[in-house]
């Protein structure tokens, strides 16, 4: 089960200024990523929410996203490796973790060596994760204006 929200390359130029950045939901919990898409949506976020991995790697060829919230553990694999690809194809993609699990100090150090930017424990405020996810989202912009503008200099 998946819910989808709007192709950015099919907006309209008035909607693109309304909508902000796109992010991928990725989590097993229905009631969870229903909760989260409709809430980042009445932020005027495109959200694209979706269950496993598979999924989740055909919506980064399909669609340009700015932000991965996953789980720490889908469909009984560790999304860890997963985020470990995605940042090698996408460095300044901003990426939260959720997780229900104790973490160990050595899987930690495992998560935030593959490019996690920020690691929740669930249950978790919902408006925690949203300025997480604003500053990230900045922090992204401006990695990528330093990233274009290193560009235009070479």
């Amino acid at each position: 089960m998946y819910f989808y929200s709007i192709k950015r390359k099919r907006l309209s130029h008035y909607y693109q200024k309304m909508l902000k950045e796109t992010i991928l939901i990725l989590d097993q919990e229905p009631k969870l990523l229903q909760n989260m898409k409709f809430f980042l949506e009445d932020k005027k976020y495109i959200t694209i929410a979706v269950n496993n991995i598979d999924r989740a790697i055909k919506n980064f060829e399909e669609f340009e996203i700015s932000a991965l919230i996953t789980e720490y553990w889908v469909n009984d694999s560790c999304t860890v490796d997963y985020i470990l690809d995605l940042k090698k194809k996408f460095p300044g993609l901003y990426v939260m973790m959720l997780t229900q699990m104790d973490v160990s100090d050595q899987e930690y150090k495992k998560i935030i060596n593959a490019g996690v930017n920020d690691l929740f424990l669930k249950p978790f405020s919902i408006e925690r994760i949203f300025l997480h996810l604003q500053k990230g989202l900045r922090l992204q912009k401006l990695f990528l204006q330093k990233k274009s503008k290193k560009r235009e200099l070479n």
